[in-house]
């Protein structure tokens, strides 16, 4: 392509429209919000359908990236309100939500119980390692191939039970 100097004209006149069409178009947008809209905002939030809560929320943030001595004060409350007001994530507690936690955490523990009862019921008898006699043929064993001969039961003056943990079986 040439380059002739009615193109650079033309190339200069297209971006002054860029420019000029943009801070239009930006000045159109820092105009001061109106006060029933933000009135009230903290009662209407929740209950504003999701759209119109962003709409809002770019609104304000469109204002608060201008000059902050030029937001009204019912858009610097509304703008720290919908920031940081106790609504979403950060809304109160209901009244009882205490005692469902307590109802289900006791729900859990109750079901858990009947599922550890039901398994030992079912469970039969417990393997033939855990029988005392079968314990102390081990504690022998360990002593004549002198096991843990510093500390353990091979010692000298060992007084502990060994691996007898088990009652006796009546």
């Amino acid at each position: 392509m040439m380059r002739t100097p009615a193109t650079s004209l033309l190339r200069g006149a297209l971006r002054a429209s860029r420019t000029t069409t943009i801070i239009s178009r930006r000045a159109a947008t820092t105009h001061a919000i109106s006060n029933p809209t933000l009135a009230n905002i903290e009662k209407r939030w929740e209950g504003m359908p999701q759209t119109e809560q962003a709409e809002l929320w770019m609104a304000l943030r469109d204002r608060m990236k201008e000059n902050w001595a030029e937001l009204t004060l019912s858009e610097k409350k509304a703008a720290y309100w919908i920031a940081f007001g106790p609504h979403g994530p950060r809304a109160v507690p209901a009244a009882d939500e205490g005692r469902k936690v307590a109802l289900y955490t006791a729900m859990g523990v109750l079901a858990s119980f009947v599922i550890f009862a039901s398994a030992r019921s079912f469970g039969g008898a417990g393997p033939g390692t855990m029988t005392k006699e079968y314990q102390e043929a081990t504690n022998e064993y360990l002593k004549n191939q002198n096991a843990e001969p510093l500390t353990g039961l091979s010692s000298e003056g060992y007084s502990g039970k060994g691996m007898v943990q088990s009652p006796p079986k009546n």
